[in-house]
Order: structure tokens, then C-alpha cells, then sequence
């Protein structure tokens, strides 16, 4: 694997912030089949690629979200021109067959264990999300992660055969950088991480 340059780095990393506030332009369903086209490639346990995802791109399906959000996230989401609603299959291991051919024995590790389904799906569909906010970094798109919602409300509304669960959402778009807030404080190396 080669570096990436630092301009690389800025976009994905140091330069790039969680935007509440969005330009009114449209973001393409292409891009959108971009965005998933680069994150599907990030690694997942046993390549068990939990994740789905509904993007909202109407104002009227954002409407049928809206009162499953905190007041707080109402407007931001509302406004932004794309809002992805991310779960997780929880039958996630009846793919593995395909997903992760070369073990025969992968789908059994799962079945009928209720508690490995829900933690494998649950970390891994989280890890998966990360790769959507580089994906759409990478795409020249700006992310606005959040978990202030209701999540038996949203699963109700948007998955409501009860087989994927929600994980959190994040609004997409071009953000408008002048109404970012200050950037929040970071923890050092040293405050978090360990060297043994």
C-alpha cells in the first residue's frame, strides 16, 4: 500500500468537520452509488457486511423521519439535501455462504445465538458507517453523523419486517463551512492510548 498525500489526509481527516448546515445543492443518486461503491470495499468481520442503508432524498420521506428526531436534529436534517438512515441485518449470516465462501461452517457460528448476531451486526454496521463518512469525504461531500433519535420509532417507520435495526443516521451534503462551530477539543495520545 502506498501514503497517501496530505492533501488526501486534510480531506478525509485534519481539515474536514461535522456539518449541521447545508448549501442547497442536490447530491445525485450516481454519487450516492459512488459513495456506497467505495465504502463496501472497507473490511468487515468475516465480511459479514451488516450494513443497509435507505437514503432520504425527497422532502417527503425526511418528513417521515422527522418525528423520530430529538428537536435538536430536527431542522439540520430536514435541511440537509440527503439523509442516510444506516441499520443492520440481523440475519446478516445467511449471506455468509457467499460473503465469506471459503468457510463452509461461518453461517452455523451464528445461528441461533441471538447476542453474537446482534453484537457482530451492531460493530460491524458501525465500523461500515465510518467508511460512508470517508467514502463521502472522498467524494468531495460533507457528513453530519448523529444518534439523537428514536430508534424503535425509525425502525417502525423504515424497517418494519423487524429483520434490520437502526444504527444511526448521517446527513449528507455540501455543508456550508461558515456556519461551523469552533472545532471540539481532541484527547492526546498519551490521555487514550496505551504502548505495551
Amino acid at each position: 500500500m502506498t501514503t497517501i498525500n496530505q492533501a488526501a489526509i486534510a480531506t478525509l481527516f485534519t481539515e474536514a468537520r461535522t456539518h449541521n448546515v447545508w448549501q442547497d445543492r442536490e447530491v445525485s443518486e450516481e454519487t450516492l452509488r459512488e459513495l456506497y461503491s467505495l465504502m463496501h470495499y472497507g473490511p468487515t468481520s468475516m465480511n459479514c457486511q451488516p450494513t443497509r442503508i435507505i437514503f432520504l432524498t425527497t422532502d417527503a420521506a425526511k418528513e417521515r423521519l422527522k418525528p423520530a428526531l430529538l428537536p435538536g436534529n430536527q431542522e439540520k436534517t430536514m435541511k440537509a439535501p440527503v439523509v442516510a438512515v444506516l441499520g443492520f441485518d440481523t440475519e446478516f449470516y445467511e449471506h455468509l455462504p457467499r460473503m465469506f465462501a471459503h468457510n463452509k461452517d461461518a453461517k452455523s457460528l451464528f445461528e441461533g445465538k441471538p447476542d453474537f448476531i446482534h453484537s457482530t451486526a451492531f460493530r460491524n454496521s458501525s465500523i461500515q458507517g465510518g467508511y460512508l463518512i470517508l467514502a463521502a469525504r472522498a467524494l468531495g461531500l460533507d457528513a453530519g453523523p448523529m444518534s439523537g433519535f428514536n430508534n424503535a420509532a425509525v425502525d417502525e417507520e423504515f424497517f418494519p419486517d423487524g429483520k434490520v435495526k437502526s444504527n444511526f443516521l448521517c446527513n449528507l451534503g455540501y455543508g456550508d463551512a461558515s456556519a461551523l462551530f469552533p472545532r471540539g477539543d481532541r484527547f492526546s495520545f498519551d490521555e487514550v492510548c496505551t504502548v505495551l
